[in-house]
């Protein structure tokens, strides 16, 4: 099949290494002036590619405008802004950064974990209004001993368990019911698989690692806080949509857990009357556990290296509906050449 001639369409700017590299391969980058759907929608047609930050959902209205796309390419690990039934259906391969963020949201979580545990936004507040001697109040509490509970262990969870486990010397547990039970049993000398309400009355300190989907949607709402210890904190840097922030809130302003840090939202920005901005028990970074400078570089890059891919017919990596890749358009593709031991 010839190589594919549309432009690369990117609804947010990419970080200029990631562009180069487009560029360097002489393709067209169209970016558009914003990431609206009205602004998006006319520069559908002509786009071979598009590379997906979080700015827009790529909906069936969006793709019914294109002709010819091939693949939309989502920067960073999830798709859940991607109508990936309607992106089935319209022959486009959907790929994903998965994975290549792990270690720095794993970063961010254990962060959030010891500032909560630490009191550290509570104490520097207070020192900032000359109260030296809140340092009385022993607001702080130890790590150790602390027992992590993880709900979803996949790579971030994974990493987190290895950051965490040497501090609390206390062996974590876990919640993973479509995790290999191989895979399991690779982690049994620091981590107890459990049930989830096993994990929930027993933790100390829960984080909640899992994708956006029907599934997991508001899979963490009032019975669930319920269960867990007055005393522990609540952790969430997947999807806002996996907790139902109202049930959230209420907990924390009646203050059934202790606290919780949060770096992802059910509507992002926050809304400027939410409750949470508030609050002196939760602790609030903006949807940022994956953008360090060295992170959004590797997930751009990444995510430009399966648009070239592609176009030089390989199989992209990471592909998110990997049933199109049974469809007569992508028969000719070749497996990548690390799958065939380095062989083109």
């Amino acid at each position: 099949m010839e190589r594919k001639k549309g432009y690369i369409l990117l609804p947010q700017p990419i970080e200029e290494e990631a562009q180069k590299m487009l560029e360097d391969e002489g393709l067209e980058v169209v970016l558009a002036p914003d990431p609206s759907p009205a602004t998006v929608s006319p520069l559908m047609k002509g786009a071979g590619a598009i590379v997906l930050r979080t700015g827009i959902d790529v909906t069936a209205e969006l793709l019914a405008e294109s002709d010819d796309l091939w693949t939309i390419s989502r920067t960073g690990g999830g798709v859940d802004n991607v109508d990936l039934k309607a992106a089935t259906e319209k022959e486009v391969i959907v790929t994903s950064s998965l994975g290549v963020n792990a270690t720095t949201v794993a970063e961010h979580t254990l962060s959030l974990i010891l500032a909560l545990y630490k009191q550290f936004f509570l104490l520097d507040r207070e020192v900032r209004k000359n109260n030296f001697k809140v340092r009385y109040k022993n607001y702080p509490q130890d790590v150790k001993g602390k027992r992590l509970g993880i709900i979803g262990f996949g790579k971030i969870g994974q990493i987190l368990a290895d950051y965490f486990y040497p501090l609390s010397k206390t062996k974590l547990l876990a919640y993973d019911p479509i995790l290999p039970e191989e895979r399991k049993r690779s982690f049994s000398h620091m981590v107890q698989f459990v049930s989830l309400e096993e994990l929930l009355r027993t933790s100390d300190v829960v984080s909640i690692h899992v994708p956006l989907n029907k599934y997991t949607r508001n899979m963490i709402a009032w019975e669930q806080f319920k269960m867990m210890k007055p005393e522990a904190y609540f952790v969430n840097v997947s999807r806002g949509g996996v907790v139902n922030e109202r049930d959230l809130i209420r907990v924390l302003k009646e203050r059934i857990i202790r606290g919780a840090g949060l770096d992802v939202f059910e509507n992002e920005p926050l809304e400027a009357n939410s409750p949470l901005l508030e609050m002196d028990n939760v602790l609030l970074t903006p949807h940022t556990a994956a953008l360090t400078k060295e992170c959004v570089v590797r997930m751009a890059t990444e995510a430009v290296k399966r648009v070239i891919a592609l176009f030089n017919g390989y199989q992209p990596a990471n592909i998110a509906n990997p049933e199109v890749l049974q469809l007569e358009k992508w028969q000719h593709l070749k497996k990548r050449p690390e799958e065939n031991g380095g062989e083109n």
